[in-house]
């Protein structure tokens, strides 16, 4: 067997639970921490859609081994009710989680006010701002239990979308701007800690993200990354286990991302 790598070293016994695994960023920061450490780790995957979940569990079973332990769970952080209960529903030797990678998501449609339904502003909103305001507030305690202090990883899936905002983006933008200042604000609040906040901001990244806001809309989505080599969400899952796999006295609180035709939000170069 080959010796650990450093991030192995810094990762191995540690439990990581991942909100929104069952497709894109999620899925891909799933396998990313198997393969980073695959000899001492537990994942706890939580998605709506549980069969995805089960499929992944399967593979990284499968490319790994034994020695990534992976619970399963059915979770809409849109759901307060569902988040409150989520530790005390886990196996016992679960529920001393160490990462939380609050990565679950979302945007459907591309309506500007005064024309945004309802519903969606609802949904948005409880999944992107107060569903990870309460996976936070439902993990923090285990955390914060830790002697000297406490100790643990928040990391927060944020967007470009949360530091400039953009014509057509309004919901999508404001949620992730939110979602921003609380990671700010929270990363001070646990200064006396050694609770870590940590917050990777992609650009543009091919996922399901597209497909969802075009409500499927094949022609639509296509057009959006036309001309354009969008980021993977294996480069981002990258980013997110380079920061978990850091010293523990050792911050990656704050990264930005693109592929190389983008340079902001807003100025992206087509090749067409």
């Amino acid at each position: 067997m080959p010796p650990l790598t450093s991030m192995a070293r810094t990762l191995a016994g540690k439990t990581i639970l991942i909100t929104g695994a069952s497709s894109g960023i999620g899925r891909s920061t799933a396998f990313e921490f198997a393969r980073t450490s695959p000899s001492n780790l537990k994942l706890i995957l939580t998605a709506r859609r549980v069969e995805r979940l089960q499929e992944i569990c399967k593979a990284i079973r499968e490319e790994v081994g034994e020695g990534v332990e992976v619970c399963v769970k059915g979770l809409d952080v849109s759901r307060p009710e569902q988040v409150s209960g989520l530790v005390d529903s886990l196996p016992r030797d679960f529920q001393d989680i160490d990462v939380l990678v609050n990565n679950a998501g979302f945007m459907s449609g591309v309506e500007r006010p005064p024309d945004i339904p309802q519903q969606v502003i609802d949904d948005v909103w409880a999944t992107n701002v107060t569903g990870v305001i309460n996976m936070t507030q439902a993990v923090l305690p285990i955390f914060k239990k830790r002697p000297d202090g406490g100790r643990g990883d928040v990391i927060m899936l944020g967007s470009i979308a949360g530091r400039e905002p953009y014509v057509g983006g309004t919901l999508y933008c404001a949620s992730k701007t939110a979602i921003r200042s609380f990671t700010d604000a929270l990363r001070k609040e646990l200064i006396a800690t050694r609770i870590r906040v940590i917050s990777v901001d992609p650009g543009q990244v091919l996922t399901e993200f597209n497909d969802i806001r075009y409500r499927f809309d094949r022609e639509k989505a296509d057009a959006v990354y036309a001309g354009c080599n969008p980021l993977s969400p294996d480069d981002v899952a990258e980013v997110i286990v380079f920061a978990a796999g850091r010293r523990e006295n050792v911050v990656l609180a704050d990264t930005l991302m693109f592929p190389s035709h983008q340079a902001s939000a807003t100025h992206i170069h087509r090749r067409l």
